[in-house]
């Protein structure tokens, strides 16, 4: 539904082309992070949602070198807050 989101944001949305990773630094990236407590191929209905959410909050605090050593949670809470 990314057309009806780019005109109630007005923020374009972009595809990146299949099987040009380069194109997806950043979600290759999380891919690399996550494989650390998940393993490629997995059936993630094994996880209880409360496990998911405990790896979600362990990256969400990692400091970042893209952020300039922020989490993303902090980053994350500096941009609402701009917004506000």
């Amino acid at each position: 539904d990314h057309q009806r989101l780019t005109l109630a944001t007005k923020i374009d949305v972009y595809f990146c082309d299949p099987r040009c990773p380069w194109q997806r630094g950043s979600n290759e990236n999380t891919n690399r992070l996550l494989r650390q407590y998940l393993p490629r191929g997995i059936d993630l209905s094994l996880y209880s949602q409360a496990k998911l959410s405990a790896i979600a909050k362990q990256l969400n605090e990692r400091p970042r070198k893209t952020l300039l050593f922020q989490t993303p949670a902090e980053k994350f809470a500096e941009c609402v807050a701009a917004i506000s």
